[in-house]
């Protein structure tokens, strides 16, 4: 694994991350975090839980396995034609996905607001509510059929060593749908009422066309030309399938909790599915940006090493990925749990998005901050298993994690009457149990994942992670005690300076602690400046 492929992939998928930040901020300025953007959320659920289920989830995990074995076994010309192959089954697969999906959507609807309306919740879900969240559930289904290639297109350039490109493609889906869908819903409604949501429905179709062109021009570079081939009985992909069945359930697990919750959301009360999904936008900014990044690079290196039985260099390859997921992640869980409400309010608190809606998303984030190493983790682990074609495994791990949130949903909303909080909080907890009992179980299949260094690595990492916690509490106490008052370039100044003091701390204080990743890190911006 090369820290330079994935010192590119980060910085592709952070500008991702940040220009998706950008539409939340955009929804939650315009529209605030209430009923009506509740039924924007939640229509955009389900496209988006498929996405991960067939998409950038199991479809690419499994194709970038295939086809990077397929890529050195049998030359580029055999993996070409698997490649065509995938292309046109996916093609007409999830066009009849997206057509089953239109026609089925006042169903769904009623199955994701069963629960609000067995509480008679009319507050959030009122007849016409209902009736704009099937539209846009209906207007955003085509996103699937067009973000399935794109991730197809991805795990080919990925197996390519091409990162850059694939990892920006999502840029164009964000650049796409705000644009696309700012034009068209002020057109339709310029008051920005709710019928302009329907606007940012049909943007996020666009966002998706935008997604999968991007990639073309780097992908008839790398040599590949399409041509449609329904020759489907074919050993590769036949051998995609069997690792797409387990992993659509195991690799999407944290997406299927965060439906779960926000069935369980609904119920809680009007603006608790908007509060999760800010929340959860801020979690994914390290998720993506780290946890994502080093997942990209590693799966290829992992599918190579595991070519007619596991090699030496398994171990330590995903032992190295799952290090430098805990050095770069432990400090964003810190600075995202001390610094929750000045963060939300820089991002945030603009337009109809009020104090009271800030103090409730930070109580999500930092609930959904206990799980964040985990989940980030999750993305370097589960792909490993798929290399080993160890794939039954996760997917049973991930039901007992599908047991663990609704028992906890239900525990903590209806029979302890925990706010949202207890949602994010939830998904959590089974993101932790999901991998800690991947890790244990990697450990029979592979051999030494050198566990001890990796516990060894976390206490040093606790311990300067402590230290910059401090440095964020300080400036809660003295910078941000009364956020409303702030101007906002007051705050975005004295975020920058506490952001900046605390990973300064943390970096010295792990610099002094030994930890190699730290150097490795830095040997990685140095290279950066030098060009």
């Amino acid at each position: 694994m090369s820290a330079k492929a994935t010192g590119k992939v980060s910085a592709a998928v952070m500008l991702s991350r940040v220009l998706g930040l950008a539409r939340e901020v955009m929804f939650t300025t315009i529209f605030g975090a209430g009923a009506a953007l509740d039924c924007f959320q939640l229509a955009f659920r389900v496209p988006n839980l498929l996405r991960d289920l067939f998409a950038e989830g199991a479809l690419s995990q499994a194709f970038v396995t295939t086809f990077s074995k397929k890529l050195k076994s049998d030359g580029e010309a055999s993996a070409w034609q698997l490649a065509n192959k995938m292309m046109t089954l996916a093609t007409v697969f999830m066009s009849l996905v997206t057509l089953i999906g239109i026609f089925a959507a006042p169903w769904i609807v009623d199955l994701l607001t069963m629960l609000a309306r067995s509480d008679n919740n009319s507050r959030v879900y009122s007849p016409d509510n209902i009736a704009l969240t099937v539209t846009m559930v209906r207007v955003m289904y085509p996103f699937i059929l067009l973000v399935s290639l794109a991730a197809l297109v991805m795990g080919m350039l990925n197996a390519k060593s091409v990162f850059g490109i694939p990892a920006l493609s999502s840029c164009f889906f964000n650049i796409g749908s705000m644009v696309g869908g700012a034009a068209i819903g002020y057109w339709m409604d310029p008051a920005w009422g709710p019928r302009s949501l329907i606007g940012f429905a049909i943007g996020v179709v666009i966002g998706g066309l935008a997604q999968l062109v991007c990639q073309f021009p780097a992908l008839s570079r790398a040599g590949y030309r399409f041509a449609a081939n329904f020759q489907w009985r074919d050993p590769g992909v036949r051998q995609i399938l069997r690792l797409m069945g387990p992993a659509v359930i195991s690799s999407s697990v944290v997406q299927i909790n965060v439906v779960v919750n926000s069935m369980f959301a609904v119920h809680v009360g009007p603006g608790a599915v908007s509060w999760l999904n800010c929340a959860f936008r801020l979690m994914q900014l390290p998720i993506g940006i780290f946890g994502v990044a080093v997942a990209t690079v590693t799966l290829p290196a992992l599918s190579r090493a595991a070519i007619g039985g596991i090699s030496a260099d398994f171990g330590p390859t995903l032992s190295k990925g799952l290090r430098l997921v805990a050095f770069l992640v432990i400090p964003s869980t810190i600075g995202l749990a001390v610094l929750a409400e000045p963060i939300i309010s820089l991002i945030y608190e603009h337009g109809h998005f009020t104090p009271q809606q800030r103090m409730e998303t930070a109580l999500a984030l930092r609930a959904y901050g206990y799980g964040l190493v985990f989940y980030a983790a999750l993305k370097v682990l589960q792909p490993a298993f798929y290399a080993i074609d160890k794939r039954w495994f996760p997917m049973m791990v991930s039901f007992l994690a599908l047991g663990i949130n609704l028992g906890f949903n239900y525990l903590f909303v209806y029979v302890l009457k925990w706010g949202h909080e207890s949602l994010a909080l939830t998904t959590s907890i089974s993101a932790s149990v999901n991998f800690l009992l991947l890790f244990f179980a990697m450990r029979k299949f592979a051999g030494n994942l050198d566990g001890g260094a990796l516990s060894w690595l976390l206490g040093k990492l606790v311990l300067a992670g402590a230290l910059m916690a401090g440095v964020c509490a300080l400036a809660n106490l003295y910078l941000f005690h009364d956020l409303a008052q702030l101007h906002f370039s007051l705050k975005l100044i004295e975020l920058g300076m506490t952001i900046a003091a605390a990973f300064i701390v943390y970096f010295l204080a792990a610099k002094i602690l030994r930890v190699a990743e730290a150097q490795e890190a830095l040997a990685m911006i140095t290279r950066k400046f030098r060009r």
